[in-house]
């Protein structure tokens, strides 16, 4: 039995309002995020931070943080990193931009050729963390590095130019790029990867081998989990969303760019972690990841309606960091506590 399901197993009709709260994986981020978007609204909300734009602004900007923030936080509970995604965002984008723009190949060939891609690093990362056992920190970083690097050289190469533009998106558009009022469909492919990401964490075998994995590896082989699958599948998954956004920004602003989606490198480990994901694996949720995406949103969004000097966001999020993390040590001690009494 995972560590998030001896949480919530109890009779709740037998405990304090309290102690059942505290049992809610994903309860602390929820709170904060309320909190911080109170504390935006007082402060932001004369300059339209609550308006219809303003709340589209960083919903906007937490779905697509959160495409890439799902699987990202899932790996993290099974004890893992990826920090190549950012690379795969901007390959991925300039994959797609090339073949229509410069080749002039159908759009869908484009996609499913920078989808490969994704497949390709997500094996390649499980391969050497899984054969060398080398820290994935260190892996993901050396496939970001790589990868980013010869994204940018081929497309110079070939285009004479990081930044290539995109001649007919075509079906792709509506799909990838629409929007209703200032609401991107992005949203919407946040919401079914949210979906698709909790049925498998709460509803599958392989989500209990996710924590399974993060919580102690050694005897989750002796128990029969396939340790390495496990992490295969994972940075598949995780190189595939990357890939997908690349995809979607390279189709919403009809070109792409061999630099971009740099900032997803820690943008959604971040996420993750102030979504109650502890770095040492084996705790987490996906609902808490959800929320921690709309946090970052709230944060990267509300300051600039605050009129404040956005200079001060870095710090915001670093603050942010070190009282979710500390936060969510302390909810979980207070759960297991709790359990330990019961």
């Amino acid at each position: 039995m995972t560590e998030t399901s001896r949480l919530t197993t109890s009779p709740p009709q037998a405990m304090p309002l309290f102690a059942r709260l505290i049992r809610i994986v994903w309860i602390g981020p929820a709170v904060a995020a309320l909190m911080i978007y109170i504390f935006f609204a007082i402060f932001g909300g004369a300059t339209g931070f609550t308006s219809m734009a303003g709340t589209a602004g960083w919903l906007n900007s937490a779905a697509e943080l959160g495409i890439i923030a799902l699987p990202i936080g899932l790996l993290m509970i099974a004890g893992e990193f990826d920090l190549s995604t950012g690379s795969v965002v901007g390959a991925a984008a300039i994959i797609v931009a090339l073949g229509t723009g410069f080749y002039g190949l159908p759009i869908a060939l484009t996609m499913f050729m920078a989808l490969g891609l994704g497949v390709l690093v997500g094996c390649f990362n499980a391969f050497l963390v899984n054969k060398t056992r080398l820290p994935s920190f260190i892996v993901t970083l050396a496939s970001n590095f790589i990868l980013a690097g010869s994204a940018l050289a081929l497309s110079r190469l070939i285009s004479g130019s990081s930044n290539v533009s995109i001649r007919d998106a075509g079906w792709a558009e509506p799909v990838f790029a629409s929007k209703y009022m200032f609401f991107n469909v992005s949203i919407l492919w946040w919401l079914l990867a949210a979906a698709l990401a909790a049925w498998v964490l709460k509803r599958t075998p392989f989500g209990n081998w996710v924590f399974a994995v993060g919580g102690n590896q050694d005897a989750a082989r002796r128990a029969g989990v396939p340790v390495d699958r496990v992490r295969l599948v994972l940075f598949i998954w995780t190189a595939i969303s990357a890939a997908f956004v690349g995809i979607m920004s390279a189709v919403m602003y009809n070109q792409g760019n061999a630099s971009q989606g740099q900032g997803y490198v820690f943008q959604t480990a971040i996420a993750a972690v102030i979504g109650g994901v502890l770095l040492q694996g084996g705790f987490g949720s996906v609902m808490g990841i959800v929320f921690g995406c709309m946090i970052y949103g709230i944060v990267s969004l509300g300051l600039f309606y605050t009129g404040w000097p956005t200079d001060w966001l870095a710090t915001f999020i670093g603050g942010l960091l070190v009282v979710a993390v500390l936060t969510n040590n302390v909810i979980r001690q207070l759960a297991l506590g709790r359990k330990k009494q019961g």
